[in-house]
């Protein structure tokens, strides 16, 4: 069983280089690509055209889907180009292309929203463009109208940072306090929440003072130190830690009463309060063992990759690998030539020796992946089910409540690929339950047709 006091997880060996080195704010670079897709949701749809000027903060793409947050500029300029492209995830996506003319000029729109209740609350949060900004993308407005608003009683704004490498979000935590103690009590206000939990890694006590020293005087805002132990930053981990509620595969923080937004997602959205300034820059860690200046930078959204790198230096030698996000959970990218995202935390980049595993050899059946897994899961389990392709065993052992944070493959001493193996179950699992229902669709229209 799940332990009453804690879930599971991991020791991992930390690499926090960046560990008190400010944010810094990287020049405009020559032309920015960005792409319509930031978001967990339907596509937007160009607004503007080739040939068309525009200014940071004005809106350039958008669309009707009631799951879809808008695009804006995050440069003044002109627009060179609407081109198809493939995305982080394999997908076709849409890029605009803007030609900076380094004036950096703000767009009429960019101004301070009025917000006197909910309704203008989730109204400017749509605006704004904010997405969830610890990596998953999901649009906040959404997030922030669940189906059963009056069963939400608390918010945990997500400071646990428990990624090797990364280091940004501590920094945003230092440097911009009390923007997110404000951006936390209108959140609080504004969607009638009675409790909010800021929820910060052990590891950064500097942070943790602040904070408590900001809402000493606050009752409605706790701050909470997290366990040294990955991945505290997991959604349903850092819900249970903080709250002991569980969040089961299929179900969404609101439904337990929780809503649950990453550090950075609280302070733009304040600032958005404030300026009336969207969502058109990231803060995000750069490093890695072939980076030449390791550091936090702020870029433009749409900034490419290699731009970013040749910022911070450049690299030492060509690369082996390169991440989007931490070693643990990150995405290897197949190139630089990628733009970067609203969702993106990190670029990490290392060479052949720092990023080739040995080779997998047989599983000793130690229960090493089975003692640190969060979710209760046996891994090997699992993974020798999908070799064979056995969905009843999938089902069985419960592949859907995996959250591939990698603790498995990390623990395994014959690095056996246990997080991927289980990831692509969930496919296979999914993929069968959608035929299930469009079966059962079919069958419903059949009975109506006959």
């Amino acid at each position: 069983m799940i332990s009453l006091k804690h879930l599971k997880g991991i020791h991992l060996d930390h690499h926090k280089n960046t560990a008190g080195f400010t944010i810094v704010p990287m020049p405009v670079p020559e032309k920015v690509y960005i792409p319509m897709v930031q978001h967990i949701g339907a596509p937007n749809v160009p607004v503007v055209s080739p040939g068309d000027r525009v200014k940071v903060g004005q809106l350039i793409g958008d669309s009707e889907a009631p799951v879809c947050a808008p695009v804006h500029s995050s440069v003044s300029g002109e627009v060179v180009a609407i081109e198809t492209f493939m995305t982080q995830m394999g997908r076709n996506d849409v890029n605009i292309v803007i030609e900076t003319d380094g004036k950096q000029e703000l767009a009429d729109t960019v101004v301070p929203p009025v917000v006197t209740n909910k309704e203008e609350f989730l109204k400017a949060v749509r605006a704004s463009g904010l997405v969830g900004l610890g990596g998953a993308a999901f649009p906040t407005h959404i997030k922030y109208n669940p189906r059963n608003p009056e069963e939400v009683d608390t918010l945990i704004i997500n400071g646990a940072e428990c990624e090797p490498y990364i280091t940004v979000d501590h920094m945003t935590m230092l440097a911009h306090a009390r923007e997110i103690v404000d951006g936390t009590l209108n959140t609080l206000k504004y969607l009638s929440i009675k409790k909010g939990i800021i929820a910060i890694e052990g590891n950064k006590p500097d942070a943790i003072s602040l904070f408590k020293d900001l809402t000493k005087d606050i009752p409605e805002i706790e701050v909470f130190e997290l366990r040294l132990v990955y991945p505290q930053g997991a959604e349903r981990v850092i819900i249970f830690e903080t709250t002991g509620r569980h969040l089961i595969a299929g179900k969404l923080p609101a439904d337990i009463g929780v809503l649950v937004s990453n550090v950075n997602s609280i302070l733009k959205l304040q600032q958005y309060l404030e300026t009336g300034m969207p969502l058109v820059t990231k803060s995000l860690t750069v490093d890695g063992n072939l980076i030449v200046h390791p550091q936090n930078v702020e870029v433009p959204i749409g900034t490419k990759i290699r731009d970013v790198i040749e910022f911070c230096g450049g690299t030492k030698r060509d690369p082996k690998k390169i991440l989007f996000g931490g070693p643990m959970m990150g995405r290897a990218m197949p190139s630089d030539d990628l733009a970067i995202l609203k969702g993106n935390n990190a670029i990490l980049v290392f060479d052949e020796a720092f990023s080739t595993m040995n080779p997998e050899t047989a599983c000793i059946n130690c229960g090493r992946c089975v003692r640190g897994c969060p979710m209760n899961l046996m891994p090997t389990t699992l993974a020798k089910a999908w070799d064979r392709k056995d969905l009843e065993t999938l089902k069985a052992y419960d592949a859907l409540t995996c959250m591939e944070c990698g603790s498995c493959s990390y623990s395994c001493p014959a690095r056996i690929q246990l997080s991927y193996k289980i990831k692509l179950a969930k496919d296979l699992v999914m993929q069968d339950l959608r035929k299930q229902v469009e079966k059962a669709k079919a069958q419903a229209e059949g009975g109506k047709n006959a």
